[in-house]
């Protein structure tokens, strides 16, 4: 089954796709689990968890859960382990999303419970510990069904504690600010490579103290999953550059203009960074650095396109083109992306 580049819609298209609709089946019942055992937890507790959407269930909400998912299924894990794996992905999505709010000050909700709206720190605390909790739940549920041995058990839950920690520590560095824009290179290669490439393989952290995978497969896989998230970062940069320069964090794009060859870009970005300039947006829109804006969107529609043929098989390679326009379309960079011409 192929797809046609001309529709507008590429999760639409999709989810017309057979192979696809069935990891959504899966992907759907690891979701119905850990809701099931967020409520149960809230429960005791006295919170009243309101119970998801359908829209939560989407393939546009969990696109990436579907990627992870997609990985899982060509390693050749079985169905009800992917099914598991599934769950233990929300868990990390709510455990990742909680540490992000708290360090954004910001709430991006997970779980929609009658906590307070007002107490939005303490919602995501709460958010973390609850997905927490499910996570050793569904873990030791799977092994009073013989699934799994206790000794599995506790090295999964430790290798989610890897999980949150490997690229929590470079959100940590940034904290008080940057006081030097890295190169380009640099930047991907000790920045971005903890923020966003190894957190692309993280979700592999539990399976592979669980699974036996033949090197060479996983490899593959985890390599495409880790430029996946290389290239979602780029366009990230791309979207946030000005917010990026306001707090002083690393950014690819500035990176781009501060070592790149361009002398009047160069001089629009050392203006916009001045304290004086610094708190106005519109001044240091991505959109005024064309050169560099169209070096950033072909580096990352490159390593989108290399992460996605490394995950996707043969016959699912008519996937990539429509993956990489729904990121662009998700991450907000589309209009950048055709303003660069990429």
């Amino acid at each position: 089954m192929g797809i046609d580049d001309n529709l507008s819609d590429p999760i639409a298209q999709m989810e017309q796709v057979p192979h696809l609709q069935k990891l959504m089946a899966e992907l759907n019942s690891g979701l119905s689990l850990y809701w099931e055992a967020a409520d149960r937890i809230l429960r005791q507790c006295g919170v009243t968890l309101k119970p998801p959407e359908q829209a939560t269930f989407s393939l546009r909400m969990n696109f990436f859960s579907l990627l992870f998912l997609y990985s899982y299924q060509r390693a050749g894990i079985p169905r009800y382990r992917r099914i598991l794996y599934a769950a233990t992905l929300q868990c990390l999505r709510g455990m990742v999303t909680g540490c992000d709010n708290l360090l954004d000050d910001e709430y991006k909700q997970t779980l929609d419970t009658d906590i307070p709206a007002a107490g939005h720190r303490f919602r995501s605390v709460v958010d973390i510990m609850v997905s927490d909790r499910v996570l050793f739940q569904i873990l030791m549920d799977a092994a009073s069904r013989h699934e799994l041995a206790l000794d599995q058990v506790l090295n999964a839950s430790a290798a989610s504690m890897k999980t949150m920690t490997r690229s929590g520590i470079q959100e940590a560095a940034e904290e008080k600010g940057i006081t030097a824009i890295l190169k380009p290179k640099e930047i991907l290669q000790s920045i971005h490579h903890f923020k966003t490439g190894i957190l692309f393989q993280c979700p592999w952290d539990i399976p592979l103290t669980i699974e036996k995978v033949p090197e060479k497969k996983r490899v593959r896989l985890l390599e495409g999953l880790y430029r996946i998230g290389l290239g979602c970062q780029i366009m990230d940069d791309m979207v946030d550059m000005a917010g990026d320069i306001q707090s002083r964090k690393h950014n690819y794009l500035v990176s781009l203009i501060r070592h790149g060859a361009n002398p009047v870009e160069k001089e629009r970005l050392e203006k916009s960074m001045k304290p004086s300039s610094r708190t106005d947006a519109a001044a240091i829109r991505c959109d005024r650095y064309p050169e560099a804006l169209g070096q950033a969107s072909g580096t990352s529609h490159q390593l989108l396109d290399d992460g996605l043929h490394a995950l996707f098989a043969v016959e699912h390679r008519f996937l990539v083109t429509p993956a990489i326009r729904f990121l662009e379309n998700r991450i907000g960079v589309l209009h950048l992306v055709r303003q660069a011409g990429s």
